[in-house]
This record gives structure tokens, C-alpha cells and sequence, in this order.
């Protein structure tokens, strides 16, 4: 029993010591050893050679195989008043105003249909599909052949994602916490102040750093003179909660969100502790105006971090970019853009809230081969004259849009739950109501 005690004892110290050498170290010095890097080159070529592996049982379908689908459906993107008049010219009929044409049925039987087999909407609530499988999750269709090498290969991967990867990414992911929550203790016990501030920022980006060695985090950040500055707000496109420890890896925000109990509520306290961040009650997240005030004399205080908002309000699969909400553009202030662009390969890092709870996704990324991702730090935007918070948000998002690769959508996120809202119903009404009195524009050219 001695010897097993003593051989137990002496695993645990060589593995703490190679944790804190090879890994917190130089997490904490923001500094690479370079074996993430040589990690993702192994990666790699395992996962091309794998794929090649399942090529080979159906070679016959390879154009098919290599292109992952981008949708089963050619849409139309014209306005409604252009393709009803093309299908009421196309069967020979007079454009008149103020008459309903039986054609005009099949425009809206066309977008009906549309919207049953593959709607804009809940596919951006679903995996991204993979071009290549990753020896994880098979999300495409094609990856049906296996052979007894890539079995093996798949076994063996199982083991050391579980096995090994797993109990360091716990190891790391529990001392980045719980440095946070005394870190952020100790630090809130010093008088307000630069001093205070400096240690309070040491603090959120090393033990942040920390998390981020926990998930196998290979970020890359470009433009980096972009940074967000203090007194000012970042937004940025959401796939998953792990977007703030990605962000919060190259400098620190003040976060905004509801207080939650246990676990949660413990590191919202001891970050409060040091560092002004902006925690609401339930009760008080139904107040639109003292939400707004309150960020607002966040933001005007010039020592202050910049706030971190993501404005969809809900995670997207990381494939497009959906409405932002108004209410951060209403505070004013600078805004500083930020896109997010994940690489599926190694890892789904999008958190899929009505399928996976919380603890089921933090799992499911602790398992994952790697979180690999770029993030694009965008000029600094402001509202301008004559702009309305709606047309200032839409601006913000189409530059995260166009940065990213990611596909703008007009939806809101918040249809992942509710019901589509009667507004937009009726504004497709009044634009047929509009060609059906002839006052459509189309009638006047």
C-alpha cells in the first residue's frame, strides 16, 4: 500500500510539474513553446490521411463527396414585387394595377416550400457541415466507409482525447478558475485605484490565458492595433460561451450579464470584487432604460475596460451573422468590431443550447481534437449624423459580416425559441397589398 501511495504521489507531481512548466508558464507570459503548433501539423496530416482512407470505398462518388452542401435550394433573391411580375409575364398576362392575378399564388407557394425544406433560419442553429471528417462527429452525409485503418485510427484517437487530453484540460480549466476567484478576492481588497486596476488586469489575462491552454486554443488575432480601447464598447458575432475567454486571451473587458447562483455566482463575485463589471437581477434585465443608463455611465468613464456585448443575443452556428439588437447602439460611445470565425476541422466549437446543456458542451470541447479560430480586430466605429441605432447596427454587422466570410441574415436569433414576429408578416402583406393597389414602385418605372 506504501509503494502504491508513494508511485500515486510521485505520477501526480511529475504531471503538475510538466503542467506548470510546458504549460501555465508560458501561458501566463503570453509566450509559445511551440507544440500547440506542432500538435495541429500532426492533427493535420492525420485527419488528410484519414479522409483519403474513406475516399477510396466510393471513389465513384468523389465530385460529390469533396464539396460539403451549401443548401439544396437556389434562392431567389429578388424583391416580391420583380418575381411576381416575371411569373405573371411569363405566362403572357397584362401587368395591370389593381387586379389579382391566380398566378400570384405560386410566388408564395414557392417561399412556402422554400421555407419547409430548408429554411435561413433553424440551419444556422445545427452543426456546421464538415467538407472532410475530423474523426469526431460525422456531420456529412458522405463519411459512411470506414476501413479497419481508420477504425484503428479512431480508437486510438478516442483514448487519447479521453484519456489524456481530457484530465489536462480538467487540471488546467480548475486552476484557471479557481486563480480567478482568489486572484480576483485578493485584488479586490486594495483601494480603488491604478495599482488595483493593473493587478486586477494581470489577473483576468492570466488566469483567461490559463482557460484557453485548457481548451487547446490555437487563435490567431489580426490587426491588432484595432484592439479595444477603454470607454468603449466591443461587439462581437457569438457562436459559443467560450467567445469571451477567446477575446479576453489579448486583453481584458468588463463583462455585462445576469447574476446567477452557484458555481457562476461565486466568479461573478470575486470579478465584481475587482473589476467594475456590469452584473444585473433578473427583475432589472426587464428595465431597457436602466439597463442603458447603467452601461452608459460605464462607458463614458474613460478609465473603465471596454464592455463586451454580443448583440445577436443567442450563439449561431458560425456560419452567418443574424440581426443585431439596437439597445448597444443606443448607449453611444465607440464601438469597437470584432469577428469570430471558427475552424470546424478540429473541433464544433458552436454550443447548440436547446440540444447540449452547459456541462454536456464543456465535454464535448474538452474532447474535441483543438479550438482553432481567427479574430479580426475591425476599425473603431461611430454612429453617424442623421443614423438611427437600427441602421448603425445593421452597418456594424455587415463589416463583421464581410470580415469574417460569414452570410448576413436580416433574422432575428431570438426566432431559435419564439414564434416569428407579426411584424414581419405584415410587412410582406402590405408590400403585396401595395402591387395589388398599383402603388407599388414597380408600377411607376
Amino acid at each position: 500500500m506504501e509503494d502504491f501511495r508513494s508511485l500515486a504521489y510521485n505520477v501526480f507531481s511529475v504531471w503538475l510539474l510538466f503542467i506548470i512548466a510546458f504549460i501555465m508558464l508560458p501561458s501566463m507570459f503570453g509566450m509559445s513553446l511551440g507544440i500547440s503548433q506542432v500538435y495541429m501539423k500532426i492533427l493535420v496530416k492525420m485527419l488528410e490521411w484519414a479522409t483519403l482512407r474513406i475516399q477510396k470505398g466510393f471513389e465513384e462518388q468523389k465530385k460529390l463527396r469533396m464539396a460539403a452542401s451549401n443548401g439544396i435550394i437556389q434562392r431567389d433573391q429578388s424583391p416580391m414585387e420583380e418575381e411576381i411580375v416575371g411569373l405573371r409575364q411569363s405566362r403572357s398576362q397584362c401587368l395591370q394595377s389593381g387586379d389579382f392575378e391566380l398566378s400570384d399564388v405560386f410566388y408564395f407557394s414557392k417561399k412556402g416550400f422554400e421555407a419547409i425544406v430548408e429554411d435561413e433560419v433553424t440551419q444556422r442553429f445545427s452543426s456546421e457541415e464538415l467538407i472532410s471528417w475530423n474523426l469526431l462527429t460525422r456531420t456529412n452525409y458522405n463519411f459512411q466507409y470506414l476501413s479497419h485503418r481508420v477504425t484503428l485510427i479512431w480508437v486510438l484517437g478516442v483514448f487519447v482525447r479521453y484519456c489524456i487530453l481530457l484530465p489536462l484540460r480538467v487540471t488546467l480549466a480548475t486552476i484557471g478558475i479557481s486563480w480567478l476567484v482568489v486572484g480576483a478576492t485578493i485584488v479586490g481588497q486594495l483601494p480603488n485605484g491604478r495599482i488595483k486596476n493593473w493587478f486586477s488586469e494581470k489577473v483576468h489575462l492570466v488566469c483567461c490565458r490559463i482557460c484557453a491552454r485548457a481548451l487547446s486554443s490555437a487563435i490567431q488575432y489580426h490587426n491588432k492595433e484595432n484592439r479595444p480601447k477603454k470607454g468603449g464598447i466591443c461587439v462581437a458575432n457569438h457562436t459559443s460561451p467560450i467567445d469571451i475567454i477567446i477575446l479576453a486571451n489579448d486583453g481584458c473587458y468588463a463583462m455585462v450579464g445576469q447574476v446567477h447562483g452557484g458555481l457562476m455566482g461565486v466568479i461573478q463575485r470575486a470579478m465584481a470584487r475587482a473589476c467594475p463589471h456590469v452584473w444585473f437581477e433578473r427583475s432589472e434585465m426587464r428595465d431597457r432604460h436602466l439597463v442603458t443608463k447603467r452601461l452608459r455611465e460605464h462607458v463614458f468613464d474613460k478609465e473603465k475596460l471596454p464592455i463586451l456585448i454580443f448583440p445577436e443575443g443567442t450563439c449561431i452556428n458560425n456560419t452567418s451573422v443574424m440581426m443585431f439588437k439596437k439597445g448597444s447602439f443606443e448607449i453611444g460611445g465607440t464601438i469597437y468590431p470584432v469577428a469570430i470565425k471558427y475552424d470546424p476541422q478540429f473541433g464544433d466549437a458552436f454550443w447548440n443550447s436547446s440540444k447540449y446543456t452547459m456541462v454536456k458542451y464543456l465535454l464535448r470541447m474538452m474532447t474535441s481534437w483543438a479550438i482553432k479560430c481567427n479574430v479580426w480586430y475591425l476599425p473603431p466605429m461611430t454612429r453617424q449624423e442623421g443614423e438611427d441605432a437600427v441602421q448603425f447596427a445593421n452597418r456594424v454587422k455587415s463589416a463583421i459580416a464581410k470580415q469574417g466570410g460569414l452570410v448576413e441574415l436580416p433574422w432575428d436569433g431570438g426566432l431559435k425559441r419564439d414564434k416569428v414576429k407579426d411584424s414581419f408578416r405584415e410587412e410582406q402583406q402590405k408590400n403585396y397589398s401595395k402591387i395589388i393597389a398599383g402603388e407599388s414602385n414597380i408600377f411607376k418605372r
